[in-house]
């Protein structure tokens, strides 16, 4: 199963094309820009309390049979937060001292 690649960040709704350098997801795919994990989030998903690594890029060309944004289509579906800024802030403010490989 490919992953979703999520077509905007989920707290400031930047739009994050498949072959976006400055996406960040989570384990659990959660998506966000590089701006909002940084000065935001402080590398904790408001989601799941991860850490957040580079979104890898999906070629777009087929170099092997199958395998492309064309034949594994990006999801179109765009995410947001169901927190609200403060609840977020509240909560990454509390653990963002833990390094994500200890929460």
């Amino acid at each position: 199963m490919a992953l979703q690649l999520r077509p905007n960040c989920e707290y400031c709704d930047k739009d994050l094309p498949p072959a976006a350098t400055d996406a960040r997801i989570c384990s659990y795919e959660c998506t966000f820009c590089t701006d909002c994990v940084e000065t935001k989030l402080f590398n904790v998903c408001p989601n799941c309390a991860g850490g957040f690594a580079p979104r890898p890029i999906r070629p777009a060309r087929e170099w092997r049979p199958g395998v492309c944004t064309v034949k594994q289509v990006p999801s179109d579906k765009r995410v947001h937060l169901k927190y609200a800024a403060e609840d977020v802030a509240a909560f990454v403010a509390g653990i963002k001292s833990v390094a994500p490989e200890e929460r």
